[in-house]
């Protein structure tokens, strides 16, 4: 591809207009050309923008990636998809190979059982040219007026993704788990589009688990907008293993309205390069956002972590903690921003990352922020980038604990407070278990599901 990876992707559209649109639903194609000609005046975001200060994105793109425009059917089938069911979470199973969503099935029974209450559940696309006017309240509303690049490419080229509606005042006792997979022979580029919507009242608890099945180069730009209704409780877990050839680009939009409830966290324990966008907006009184997120990290691996909780209104609060531990040559980096806008009286809004770096090659970049217009606030904001405690491990060498694992009981401790706001018991025993692997060198990356074994 050439060096312009702009050019080479506006050559692309042009060249492959038309059958992006015949593959695709009418409500996604009326969105696609206004966010291409928006791309095209502002590109991929560069170094030289203080959003993508550590995490280039122009080189990301300009691999010369194969892209499935032409909806070419993946052979697939249910046992040869990565099985990363967490037993005893007894949830709903869905798949998304690449950007196609696929139900097995295994899955269709429970469909049945989600529309019996209402709920609707399955492609974005099929569902945009089904149900076009429940679509189309919520589809791109969000963030018509981004000038990120990577969500206006997502727009562009998106054809197909994961939908989720919850009617008023129905509750979703069993966790919805998304097995996100990157699939391929070839080098792929995939361009996933997901939509959640919650009505007032409504309960759902989503677990999206972002794997590669194959050995390959890929890049995933995932775009996932959320809606939360009043009074509505709504739970995001997201839980990255993928292969270190693997780059992962998400960006999370939630919106949520009076007296909502909202837990995301954003947990990554094998990758490549990995880019992580979170933007939530309280717009009515009385909503709760928990934020968490944590990083364990080795070789050259790269997780950026760009996050901003709006308060548009008064009485609202935030909580927001990420940690990082790094090894080797890896790099972290977080840039955290909470925004109180005027009149937006009585926010409590608090901020901390925390962060360790286990050697001396390893590298960690935080910037947390504080915009403030209101007056009677508590906020506060907080980093600290440090080494292990050389006397804690003493403490517990002197007990006769080995060195590893000494240092693999501090790190554990270190984390357990993400750990603790996972709300479905089933899955946080599972990714406690994942995270001990991931320190005893046992998860070497996602080949054949070995996260999940």
């Amino acid at each position: 591809m050439a060096v312009n990876a702009e050019q080479s992707y506006v050559e692309i559209y042009h060249e492959f207009q038309d059958t992006l649109c015949a593959k695709s639903a009418p409500l996604l194609n009326k969105q696609r050309e206004a966010a291409f000609r928006t791309f095209e005046s502002v590109g991929f975001p560069t170094h030289r923008m203080e959003s993508h200060l550590y995490t280039e994105m122009t080189d990301l793109f300009s691999f010369n990636y194969g892209m499935n425009l032409n909806r070419v059917e993946i052979p697939i089938s249910e046992s040869s998809l990565i099985q990363c069911e967490v037993q005893g979470i007894n949830s709903y199973v869905f798949f998304l190979v690449n950007d196609s969503f696929y139900c097995p099935e295994s899955s269709e029974k429970a469909l049945l059982e989600l529309k019996e209450k209402g709920v609707l559940v399955g492609s974005l696309n099929e569902y945009a040219q089904t149900h076009p006017e429940l679509v189309a309240q919520y589809y791109d509303q969000m963030i018509s007026q981004q000038k990120d690049g990577t969500v206006l490419f997502n727009t562009a080229f998106a054809q197909d993704g994961f939908f989720l509606y919850v009617p008023k005042n129905v509750c979703i006792e069993r966790p919805i788990q998304i097995i996100s997979v990157m699939h391929s022979t070839v080098p792929t580029l995939a361009n996933p589009r997901n939509l959640i919507v919650l009505e007032e009242g409504a309960q759902a608890r989503v677990l999206v688990c972002a794997h590669t099945m194959d050995d390959l180069k890929f890049l995933s730009n995932r775009v996932t907008e959320v809606y939360v209704g009043r009074n509505a409780v709504y739970d995001h877990y997201k839980l990255e293993n993928s292969n270190v050839q693997s780059t992962s680009i998400s960006s999370l939009f939630i919106k949520q309205m009076g007296g909502s409830n909202v837990l995301v966290n954003d947990i990554t324990l094998h990758n490549g390069l990995t880019r992580n966008n979170v933007t939530i907006d309280l717009t009515e009184e009385h909503c709760n956002t928990k934020l968490y997120g944590m990083a364990v990290m080795d070789g050259k691996k790269h997780v950026d972590n760009y996050t901003t909780i709006n308060h548009k209104v008064p009485q609202c609060t935030s909580q927001e903690l990420y940690k990082y531990v790094l090894n080797d040559e890896s790099t972290g980096a977080f840039s955290g921003k909470i925004y109180v806008a005027p009149h937006a009286q009585k926010t409590e809004a608090y901020q901390v990352n925390r962060s360790v770096c286990m050697t001396p090659t390893a590298k960690m970049y935080s910037k947390p922020q504080l915009e403030i217009y209101a007056d009677d606030v508590k906020c506060s904001h907080g980093a600290s980038i440090g080494q292990m405690d050389d006397d804690s491990l003493f403490y517990l060498r002197s007990r006769g604990i080995p060195e590893s694992e000494a240092k693999m009981m501090l790190m554990y401790a270190f984390l357990n407070d993400v750990l603790e706001n996972v709300r479905i018991d089933a899955l946080k025993d599972k990714i406690r278990l994942l995270v001990e692997k991931r320190f005893r060198g046992e998860l070497s990356g996602c080949s054949g599901c070995t996260a999940c074994k």
